[in-house]
C-alpha cells in the first residue's frame, strides 16, 4: 500500500476526505483507539464534533491526554493536558496551530458551522505565548515612548497581532497599527501624539 493511500484512510477516519472510512488505518496507529468522526455525521452540535475529533486525535497521540472543551461567544476553546501536551505545541506552535486548522475543518464540515472557531491550547502554551507578547508589547512601549520612534515587529499571526493590540489599546503614548499584506503582516508601535 503506498503513502497516498494511507493518508487517504486517516484522512477519512479523522471526517476530511471521502476515502472509504473501511480501509485499515496506516500501520503507525494504535488498532484499539477511539474511533474518529465518519462523514454520515454531519450537521451534528459542534460541540459534540469537536469531543469526537479531540478524543480521537488524543488516544492516537497519547491515550494519558485529557482535554476540556469550552463554549465561547464565537468560538469552541479546548484545553489538552497531560505530561505530553507540551510537545503537541510545536516548534513556534506551528503544531498546535494545525490542529486548529483540522479540526475546524472537521467541524465546519460535519456540523456545518463555518462561521464557528475553534481555539485549542496544549499545556497553557497559548496563554504563555499571550503572556510573553503582553509583556513584550510593555517593553517596546517603553522603549517608543523614550526614543520617540515607532517600532516595526516581524510579521505574525493575526491572533498574536490582536494580543499586542490589545494590551496598547488603552495605552497613554503610543498606539499600535498592523501593516502589510498576508503573511508579511506585521504590526508598528508608534507614538501616539507627535
Amino acid at each position: 500500500m503506498d503513502n497516498r493511500t494511507n493518508l487517504d484512510d486517516y484522512l477519512a477516519g479523522l471526517g476530511i476526505s471521502d476515502a472509504d472510512e473501511n480501509a485499515p488505518p496506516p500501520p503507525t496507529l494504535e488498532m484499539s483507539a477511539a474511533p474518529l468522526p465518519t462523514l454520515e455525521a454531519a450537521h451534528e452540535e459542534p460541540r459534540v464534533v469537536l469531543d469526537r475529533f479531540l478524543k480521537g486525535l488524543t488516544a492516537r497521540i497519547d491515550p494519558s491526554l485529557t482535554y476540556e472543551i469550552h463554549e465561547a461567544e464565537d468560538a469552541l476553546e479546548a484545553e489538552i493536558n497531560g505530561e505530553a501536551a507540551q510537545k503537541l505545541a510545536g516548534r513556534d506552535g506551528r503544531t498546535l496551530h494545525a490542529i486548529e486548522v483540522i479540526a475546524y475543518t472537521v467541524l465546519a464540515k460535519q456540523a456545518g458551522r463555518s462561521d464557528l472557531r475553534v481555539r485549542v491550547d496544549v499545556g497553557g502554551f497559548r496563554r504563555r505565548q499571550a503572556d510573553t507578547l503582553a509583556k513584550l508589547a510593555e517593553r517596546l512601549a517603553v522603549q517608543v515612548t523614550k526614543s520617540g520612534e515607532a517600532h516595526e515587529l516581524q510579521p505574525m499571526p493575526a491572533a498574536d497581532r490582536r494580543i499586542i493590540h490589545m494590551t496598547l489599546k488603552e495605552h497613554p503614548d503610543v498606539m499600535s497599527e498592523s501593516v502589510g499584506e498576508g503573511a508579511a503582516r506585521r504590526l508598528v508601535i508608534k507614538p501616539r501624539h507627535g
